[in-house]
């Protein structure tokens, strides 16, 4: 079942479970992704940054669209951190379903402005917009964009954000990164923030960078009202690490012998994001 995200995180919001949001570069980590989601009745969001879009082609979207489609699950394909209107209007054209327009580190008025433009564009098609304010941090140069300093959401203006821009669900700084953590660095999330923004603003949440942080302070920020977590280094280094494993045998070429132990390792992990955030068995409620 595809949906869009409004319909997604209205849920979640209304019954204090997060949706993961997988960032998939391959197809056989989206069939993973799919398979896990569906033996752990969890609805899905498939995220897709621009670079991945890059890579794996825009003919990838039909494929993942045909397969929500026929899914027992709800299904929403996002553009994750869309940098510009341009690439919005691209990911609408190729049949995303969501759309993240990443204004975080522009002036406050101009990131109101060109998610202002995004919204009005994309609601008049059905297609959903996540907005960013304040900014997420960077860890490494495999991660995705991210600032070198954390500026943290200032639950005054996500008010004013949200009732100018009608965004459908809001991104929130409030101490993670981009990426896998550097050995030494814990990063320590701001949980009483959290807390004073959702009573504040009753707009579903959005956790960017949500990677390598305690499992403690995760499952806190679902209790506080995260509707929507972004996971992508934590499956992604799962599948690669497997598959360096799986290639110490010389012998191996097949992709259909080499993946498969990859794919399992990177859905256990998926599978234990999907329990953490309160996922499980949720597809049951659209």
């Amino acid at each position: 079942m595809l949906i869009n995200l409004k319909k997604m995180l209205d849920i979640a919001n209304q019954n204090r479970f997060a949706v993961p949001s997988f960032n998939i570069s391959d197809y056989s980590m989206m069939n993973g992704i799919f398979e896990v989601s569906e033996e752990k009745r969890s609805p899905l969001i498939i995220a897709i940054h621009p670079d991945e879009l890059s890579h794996i082609g825009p003919e990838a979207v039909s494929a993942i669209r045909e397969k929500a489609h026929r899914a027992t699950i709800p299904v929403c394909i996002h553009l994750d951190h869309g940098s510009s209107f341009e690439q919005i209007m691209t990911a609408i054209r190729y049949g995303f379903t969501s759309v993240m327009i990443d204004g975080s580190c522009l002036p406050f008025r101009e990131n109101i402005e060109i998610c202002q433009k995004t919204v009005e564009a994309a609601h008049a098609v059905g297609v959903s917009v996540e907005g960013e304010l304040g900014t997420i941090g960077s860890t490494d140069s495999e991660a995705e964009c991210g600032s070198d300093a954390i500026i943290y959401t200032n639950p005054d203006d996500a008010v004013k954000f949200v009732e100018a821009t009608k965004v459908d669900a809001l991104a929130v700084a409030i101490g993670t990164s981009h990426g896998i953590y550097p050995k030494g660095m814990t990063p320590e999330l701001k949980l009483d923030l959290l807390k004073e923004i959702k009573a504040k603003s009753s707009i579903p949440l959005v956790l960017h960078g949500g990677s390598n942080n305690d499992d403690r302070e995760i499952s806190e920020a679902v209790a506080l009202g995260i509707n929507k977590i972004n996971i992508s280094s934590d499956i992604k280094i799962a599948y690669y690490d497997r598959m360096r494993e799986v290639l110490k045998n010389p012998s191996l070429r097949e992709p259909n012998t080499i993946q498969p132990p990859c794919v399992e390792a990177m859905k256990k992990v998926a599978g234990q994001k999907i329990e953490l955030f309160r996922a499980e068995g949720k597809a049951s409620l659209y």
